[in-house]
């Protein structure tokens, strides 16, 4: 790592930031596999340092928070015996400011209320001003954002409705999007919480 320059450090990274996979960057830098993870971890450290020191005191206006799912190794329900800890489902937390779509916070872990908590904490301490948030539905988001903002928030959170058949044809399908509701938290959020973004990806989802 060390014998790679700036220029093919940078032709590495515009590679996957494009979306191609390790072994197609490989090809089409002539790097190692080797090289190339270890340009990866290496920069997701400096990203993540720099994220960290720099996104602060952030003026945003609304939030929107999201969990993102993935695994690492395998599902949760294939982890071999001695991968238990290691191997699994892992999700990534992400609050968005809706207006420049900076990511005010993100966290990786489990999608469960201890996680919601750290979460939020981080999301309240890069925060310059009271902002209005949106989440989904999900429970632990109730006392992370309480135990983060207490009363200082305009938070609603957005329930959506999907349906459609069940059966094998629809095993890897999402859902048809119905219909969404949304529930007022605390403070006064406003009716219309939407981007031109979000409508656009309701009506993606239903199809």
């Amino acid at each position: 790592m060390n014998k790679l320059d700036t220029t093919r450090r940078a032709a590495i990274v515009r590679c996957l930031v494009e979306g191609n996979s390790v072994r197609a960057t490989c090809r089409m830098t002539g790097a190692a596999k080797g090289t190339v993870l270890k340009l990866v971890v290496d920069l997701g450290a400096a990203c993540a340092a720099y994220h960290d020191a720099n996104v602060r005191n952030v003026a945003a206006k609304r939030v929107q928070c999201d969990e993102i799912w993935a695994f690492v190794g395998s599902k949760a329900k294939n982890v071999p015996d001695d991968k238990v800890g290691q191997y699994g489902d892992a999700w990534t937390w992400t609050a968005i400011d809706a207006d420049s779509k900076l990511c005010v916070a993100y966290m990786v872990g489990a999608r469960d209320a201890a996680t919601a908590i750290d979460f939020m904490q981080d999301v309240a301490q890069r925060l310059a001003n009271r902002v209005q948030m949106t989440t989904d539905g999900h429970k632990s988001y109730l006392q992370a954002v309480d135990n983060a903002f207490g009363d200082d928030i305009d938070y609603a959170q957005l329930h959506k409705v999907y349906g459609g058949e069940s059966g094998p044809a629809q095993r890897y399908s999402p859902g048809r999007f119905v219909s969404c509701n949304k529930y007022d938290v605390v403070g006064e959020p406003a009716d219309r919480a939407w981007t031109i973004e979000d409508i656009v990806g309701l009506l993606r989802d239903s199809k």
